[in-house]
């Protein structure tokens, strides 16, 4: 008889990890997120996400918790989550309360727009699934992808002009936003070898003829969905003023993933080379 509570025991100790893990329920509302517990392995724990999470493929198959970026209490629970993993600031503090209320983990995570802030921000996505070895293995794996990347970056930037780099957030010619300093964006664009064209103010504001031709960019950077927006690169040469850019003479409109571009995780260094190269092609093309 003991030795057969033995074997009972020892069975359920070997277990419980996995049940508990296999209990996880996970709504993640930010793409950042999204793909950095993708990227340690576990997505299959994920029950619903935000609209912006598109990557990778299994994430974009998943359920939406609404059809914009705005969420409800109702919304969430009705998923039935036992973790809700956001950015600060990006999910109202009545329905943090809510979701919290009804016994629901409610975890609001930083991140910072350097290579030790994505770095941190995969260990503190790793941290809130109880999962801290694997993100300290993600951390490792991404922080030499950067060193090498970087490194070819430097190389290849070497005794040239950075570009200088205006990015247009656009849905339609009526919402229209430019990047200035400390935005992911101005970030991301020095991270790949560009200057940001913007550095009369601090993240975003809105596009104006004035700006654009002050600011003289060489080249205009967009996310896709905001180039499609605006009706394609033809249309965005035919806005007033772009013409009058080094931009618009040299015809030099660069599209990006969203996603990619702007989540600083675990795919922070397949950003920064498709940024870079997408720099060095359109320079040397135009």
């Amino acid at each position: 008889m003991s030795r057969f509570c033995f074997i009972i025991i020892i069975h359920c100790f070997t277990c419980l990890p996995f049940s508990v893990h296999a209990q996880q329920r996970i709504i993640t509302l930010n793409s950042s997120i999204t793909e950095t517990i993708f990227g340690l392995g576990v997505g299959n724990r994920v029950v619903a996400t935000d609209v912006t999470s598109v990557s990778p493929m299994a994430a974009a198959a998943l359920p939406r918790v609404s059809k914009n970026r705005s969420v409800s209490a109702e919304g969430l629970l009705s998923f039935e989550p036992n973790i809700i993993l956001a950015n600060e600031g990006e999910v109202p503090a009545a329905i943090i309360r809510q979701v919290r209320a009804a016994g629901v983990k409610y975890i609001a995570l930083k991140p910072n727009y350097t290579i030790p802030g994505a770095l941190n921000y995969i260990q503190q996505v790793a941290d809130a699934i109880s999962q801290p070895e694997l993100g300290k293995g993600v951390v490792s794996q991404t922080k030499l992808s950067l060193n090498r990347i970087t490194e070819v970056v430097k190389s290849e930037n070497k005794g040239k002009i950075p570009p200088k780099v205006l990015f247009i957030y656009a849905r339609g010619t009526g919402t229209m936003s430019v990047a200035g300093k400390g935005s992911s964006l101005d970030a991301i664009i020095h991270l790949a070898g560009g200057k940001n064209a913007i550095q009369e103010f601090s993240d975003f504001k809105p596009y104006t003829t004035e700006a654009l031709v002050q600011a003289n960019p060489d080249i205009i950077l967009l996310f896709d969905f905001g180039a499609s927006s605006l009706g394609g690169e033809e249309a965005i040469l035919k806005l007033p003023g772009m013409r009058i850019t080094n931009a618009g003479k040299n015809k030099r409109i660069l599209t990006m993933n969203a996603s990619l571009l702007v989540n600083f995780s675990n795919r922070l260094p397949d950003a920064i080379l498709e940024l870079h190269r997408g720099f060095v092609r359109i320079m040397d093309s135009k």
